[in-house]
């Protein structure tokens, strides 16, 4: 028999020890203004060079593990991590998230990687484990983790020159979602998901540490996929209308513009909508799922769910609210799914207190960026030794000492060795 509800039980967020304004940075590299303008974004996180994948995930999930009780963190049966930023071809970074977080060993561990829309991959996966009740009562935990780590040459040139607007927008982070049949935070709609893929360039990763691609192919097909995985959900769920079914919509962020863009062009199709009213409409349905993205930048498999916390945080949920999520990853695949939002689960994503997090990050000058875009060779994709500084910055090391956190202090012979700061 299934549950009456799946979905999120609890979520957080961690977006690492620094980040730059982007102004800055755009300064500094000469973007055009009007271009740059309408990326809406503010702020990246920076991953620094003893921030890994893994720190990054253990700092998400930690929170989430530490308020469940023995019994509670036990029936936990099933961990994914969601990544395109693995440390290895064959190991899973599960495993290193599993032993720092001291979970039970009765728990099923793997890796999922597809661009973008793995975080959604691995959160149905989890969903699915708990409706099927193959083990009554369990739970999932799902961690999404990525990082962007943009090289440079002696001189300061990015060395992505084709990407040079990609800099400003890739973040660093992991989200972290406890999947059970208890959703406080947000109860899907089971059932309700429209799936749209095929296979195109636009975007890929064709070495560990550095991305290419297209980046006008990837905005038509992000616009395609959204289109059309929408309409698979129509299919799926009697009388649903784009304009009056959802209360807040969060999207795959990989910039602001992008899902500006997106949400005008399924304004004009769905409802012939004209630009005042979809102006309107996007500042109250879609713009507060924004707020946290404009000050990370795009996370890749986590930042749908970004997105969704953005919404919870920031939106009016005096009444139950439905959620449209639209999910996109390059290469391609795409989802369109919807759950319900309380004011009970907006008081519990709010006490995890994600823009004091943020706030707390220390703001590096132009000057400590464009060094750490040197250092952060150091741990590059099959480093087999290598002992990480973490004075490399002082100010950051005073920022996050006892905070509790795990950096990456050593790779001894490929094994990566962690220690709490």
């Amino acid at each position: 028999m299934q549950p009456r509800a799946a979905g999120i039980e609890a979520i957080n967020f961690y977006g690492g020890s620094a980040y730059l304004d982007v102004q800055t940075l755009a300064e500094y590299r000469g973007l055009d203004n009007e271009r740059f303008a309408n990326l809406l974004m503010h702020e990246k996180s920076v991953a620094l060079p003893f921030e890994d994948p893994v720190s990054f995930a253990v700092n998400a999930a930690k929170p989430i593990v530490d308020a469940l009780s023995q019994e509670e963190r036990d029936r936990i049966e099933v961990l994914i991590t969601c990544t395109e930023s693995g440390i290895d071809f064959g190991k899973s970074l599960s495993t290193y998230v599993h032993d720092y977080l001291g979970l039970n060993r009765g728990c099923r561990l793997f890796e999922v990687k597809n661009a973008c829309y793995a975080g959604t991959a691995g959160f149905q996966n989890a969903v699915n484990f708990v409706l099927s009740q193959v083990s009554p009562g369990a739970k999932g935990l799902v961690v999404t983790t990525d990082i962007s780590r943009f090289k440079a040459t002696e001189g300061g040139e990015a060395l992505q020159e084709d990407w040079s607007f990609a800099e400003p927008s890739g973040g660093a982070g992991a989200m972290a979602i406890l999947v059970s049949d208890t959703p406080h935070v947000f109860s899907v709609d089971v059932g309700a998901n429209g799936y749209y893929g095929y296979e195109v360039m636009d975007t890929c990763r064709p070495v560990p540490d550095s991305e290419a691609g297209n980046a006008d192919l990837s905005l038509m097909s992000y616009l395609d996929c959204c289109e059309a995985a929408y309409r698979a959900y129509a299919d799926k769920v009697e009388g649903v209308d784009y304009a009056a079914t959802f209360d807040y919509l969060s999207f795959h962020t990989p910039f602001g513009g992008m899902v500006k863009g997106a949400h005008r062009t399924m304004m004009r199709r769905m409802c012939k909508a004209k630009n005042p009213a979809i102006e309107a409409d996007f500042e109250r349905r879609v713009l507060p799922g924004l707020s946290y993205c404009q000050r990370v930048g795009n996370v890749f498999g986590g930042t749908v769910f970004l997105n969704l916390l953005g919404t919870i945080a920031h939106g009016d949920f005096s009444t139950p609210k439905r959620v449209g999520i639209f999910s996109y990853g390059s290469g391609c695949c795409s989802e369109f799914y919807s759950g319900v939002v309380t004011q009970d689960s907006q008081e519990r994503v709010r006490a995890m207190g994600t823009g004091k997090v943020l706030d707390d990050r220390y703001e590096l000058s132009i000057e400590q960026y464009l060094r750490l875009t040197k250092e952060n060779e150091v741990i590059e994709f099959g480093t087999r030794n290598v002992e990480l500084r973490l004075d490399l910055i002082p100010e950051v090391l005073d920022t996050v000492s006892g905070t509790g956190r795990l950096f990456l202090k050593r790779v001894n012979e490929f094994h990566r060795e962690y220690e709490w700061v």
